[in-house]
């Protein structure tokens, strides 16, 4: 009798506890739901602010609106008036919907290029002709391996080389004629005007200063690529090994 009544006991012990866990949890998820729903007004974008745009302009343009936001999607540094960031400019382009934070402004607007540099290299630009360039196929986002037409410093000896086998031209700028004079073999010169073109490439800093260097001491000229381009750094050829 007595071990019936500590298992009744204990069943009633485990009852009351499950209930009490159930009303806690209920609890706890109604607290949940409504700290979901409880909402801040902030300064959010209605219109597109531009970069350098001072938060004076864009309010007084009529960019900025107080909005509910839940507390749980409040970004760090969000704004409830412009008070703070007088006389500050947005960094960058902030879109309708965004909320106003404070690492998007300061002293001055960050400057934006119209070339897509890739991280960690730098933008070179050369001159190219039209035959050079591939008349004229080469665009901004084409694969080319760069080639030197240019001679050794000791022999005197002609020769084409692969410089760099696939590089990113970033740009192509305008076109001008150049007049470019030619010797022949009896020493009579010719002048002729011809269109170069300015090509931008992106290269890390050593590549950088191979094309730099070469375009110097010599005529570059690109190989348009596809996906598919077998390309290699070589030898090069010279006159010795031309028909070989």
């Amino acid at each position: 009798m007595d071990r019936r009544r500590i298992l009744l006991v204990a069943a009633a012990v485990v009852a009351t506890l499950g209930t009490l866990l159930v009303f806690l949890y209920v609890r706890g998820a109604d607290a949940r739901a409504a700290e979901q729903y409880d909402t801040v007004d902030v300064l959010r974008a209605v219109a597109v602010i531009s970069p350098g745009e001072t938060i004076e302009a864009a309010s007084a343009g009529g960019k900025l609106a107080l909005q509910p936001v839940p507390k749980d999607q409040l970004l760090g540094g969000y704004q409830t008036s412009t008070e703070s960031l007088t006389g500050l400019v947005a960094l960058t382009a902030i879109y309708p919907g965004e909320q106003i934070i404070a690492s998007k402004f300061g002293g001055q607007a960050e400057a934006a290029s119209p070339l897509q540099i890739p991280k960690g290299e730098m933008a070179i630009s050369v001159n190219l002709t039209d035959p050079a360039r591939v008349a004229g196929f080469v665009n901004p986002g084409s694969q080319v391996s760069v080639f030197l037409n240019g001679s050794d410093a000791t022999s005197g000896q002609a020769f084409t080389r692969m410089l760099l086998p696939r590089v990113t031209v970033l740009g192509v700028g305008s076109t001008t004629p150049v007049s470019t004079t030619t010797t022949d073999q009896t020493g009579a010169q010719t002048t002729e005007q011809l269109p170069r073109t300015l090509l931008t490439l992106a290269l890390d800093q050593q590549d950088a200063q191979k094309v730099l260097f070469a375009s110097g001491n010599g005529e570059l000229a690109f190989a348009l690529l596809t996906t598919d381009s077998a390309v290699k750094p070589g030898p090069g050829v010279t006159a010795l090994n031309l028909f070989r």
